[in-house]
């Protein structure tokens, strides 16, 4: 019985795109916009600017993929990965700036953002701050009932989502690797990336699968999973990524964009 679900199971594939920078090369976004379901698009504050924005959205379009708004901390210095102490004010505003920068520039393509991913270090200090988490949660809930809100599996910002009765999605990540606490491993570890393709699609799979995360030590820890999160910034994570999603196929499971997913449609 357990084969059958899974054999109708919907999983959604997400990536981080439109982020141009002195850090990150945004040349392989026109190919992983063949491969993912959905992107989440960087909305100018760590990354990428209008002209990405523009680009990615056309591309999205063209490919069928869901746009999201990937809000982060004003800090394209660190790419958004250094944590930063703000108000409840400045937090609310750069989540709702983020959004209505990339929204205005879909409207124009006759689109609309339909989920929500926080960046970086914005998006680490929620996992484990039940407060931030709060807080973004309730400004994405104030933005529109409507879009959906991407979080990791498992994180403060799942929790503090599910008390809003939001429409909430669960990642994982492909690429990476968890402590048995649920979280990443830290990118400053040796094992914190999964750079094998093999490893990283067995690695996916199994957690999709078994509703499960696999942590480094072997420990698995039951959780919700509706998307996969992957990176493709350079030519071998690119072909990871192409890996996957043939795997995942290939093992029965509906790959759908979060907003045509059946739990966001009832």
């Amino acid at each position: 019985m357990l084969y059958l679900t899974i054999m109708t199971m919907e999983i959604n594939i997400n990536c981080d795109l439109g982020e141009k920078s002195k850090h990150h090369s945004n040349i392989y976004d026109p190919d992983l916009l063949e491969i993912v379901n959905s992107a989440n698009i960087a909305c100018g504050f760590h990354a990428g600017d209008e002209e990405t924005m523009h680009q990615t959205i056309q591309i999205s379009k063209k490919n069928g993929v869901s746009i999201g708004a990937h809000p982060s901390f004003n800090d394209p210095e660190n790419f958004g990965r250094e944590k930063m102490n703000l108000s409840t004010t400045e937090i609310r505003k750069l989540i709702i700036d983020q959004y209505e920068i990339l929204q205005k520039i879909a409207v124009k393509y006759d689109e609309s953002v339909s989920h929500i991913k926080p960046h970086g270090a914005l998006n680490n200090m929620a996992c484990e701050d039940i407060e931030l988490a709060t807080v973004i949660a309730k400004t994405i809930n104030e933005i529109s009932k409507d879009l959906i809100y991407l979080v990791p599996t498992g994180s403060k910002m799942e929790l503090a989502a599910k008390k809003l009765n939001m429409k909430i999605a669960c990642e994982i990540f492909a690429d990476r690797n968890y402590e048995d606490d649920g979280n990443l491993v830290s990118r400053k570890k040796p094992n914190a990336l999964i750079t094998d393709p093999e490893i990283a699609k067995n690695h996916v799979l199994s957690m999709v699968k078994n509703q499960a995360l696999n942590c480094h030590s072997g420990k698995q820890i039951s959780c919700e999973i509706d998307s996969v999160c992957i990176h493709g910034d350079n030519i071998s994570s690119l072909n990871t990524a192409k890996i996957i999603k043939s795997n995942l196929l290939e093992n029965g499971l509906k790959l759908k964009k979060l907003n045509e997913m059946e739990k966001f449609l009832k």
